[in-house]
Order: C-alpha cells, then structure tokens, then sequence
C-alpha cells in the first residue's frame, strides 16, 4: 500500500484498513482504484460547480451544453441523451430550462416536424468556451505532480477499465 502525504496514507487507505478490521476475509483491493477514481470525480466535479455557478448553469445543463458544442452541429435529443447518459425526460427538461436562459435553441427538422433538434445559441456557445476552459485548469490542478509518461500509463489503464464498463 503506498502512504500519501500523511503516515496513515490517503483517505481510501483508511477506509481499506476500516473494512479489513470489520470484514477481515473480504479482498477489497477494488477499492484501491475505484474508490479512488470516485472520490477524484467527486472533488473535481466540486470545483467545477463552484466554477459554474455564478453562469446559473448546473453541471448537467453544461454537460448537455458541452455535447452540442463538441458536435458543432444542431443535434436531435435523443443523441444529447446518449452522449450525456441522461433520461429522456432530463434532457427535455434541461433543454427547456437551457432555451428559456437564452442558451438553447429547439429547431423542428424540415422534413420530419416530429423531430426536435436542440442548437446553441452564440450565448449558449460563449458560455461553453469561456467555462470549459476553467474545466481543464482545474483538472490540469489535480493531475500535478505527474509526468508526460505517468499520465500516459494512466490513461490507458483508466481506458481499460472504461472499455469495461461500457
């Protein structure tokens, strides 16, 4: 087990040494990574709703955000949905909340009326590129301390794990 800065090591450390001492035959070596991997989640999607907040946008009306911006292209819900890994009935109520901020627009495609499709807005497009940026300063934050090389190794070995849970 590798201490962190502290002699007792790192949060999930003490958390492992708790169950071992509860539940003494249970392997909990998957708590190494993915305990990790949650808690890291955790505090750098903190720090981005704290980034957020004075937009008056939450972190999953920027996600749906987000995904119209990386396509560049108006989109239909259903595709916002399977790119955020949202209900159906969450992105609807997200797009409407994101059209009545001025973010969002809904367009009836022209040869079907029954389809929606959900485009940004200049505003809405402002927002994305002016906040992503903090985004990635602060995850640059966690990452620290890491080289070229490491963060390589790392992202292959999360990727394996993410190819996994798809």
């Amino acid at each position: 087990m590798i201490q962190g800065k502290t002699s007792g090591g790192d949060f999930v450390d003490r958390v492992r040494r708790e169950w071992a001492s509860a539940l003494p035959d249970l392997d909990t070596s998957p708590i190494e990574i993915l305990g990790r991997i949650g808690r890291i989640a955790s505090k750098s999607n903190a720090v981005f709703e704290a980034a957020l907040a004075p937009t008056g946008v939450s972190r999953a009306e920027f996600d749906v955000l987000g995904a119209l911006r990386r396509a560049d292209r108006p989109l239909r819900a259903s595709e916002v949905t399977s790119v955020t890994l949202m209900s159906g009935a969450s992105t609807t109520k997200i797009s409407e909340r994101l059209v009545s901020q001025g973010l969002l627009e809904r367009l009836k495609l022209e040869r079907d009326g029954r389809v929606v499709l959900l485009r940004l807005t200049d505003t809405g497009r402002e927002l994305v590129d002016r906040v992503f940026p903090l985004r990635i300063e602060a995850d640059r934050e966690l990452l620290e301390g890491l080289s070229a090389e490491h963060m390589a190794t790392l992202a292959d070995l999360l990727r394996r794990v993410a190819l996994n849970a798809d």
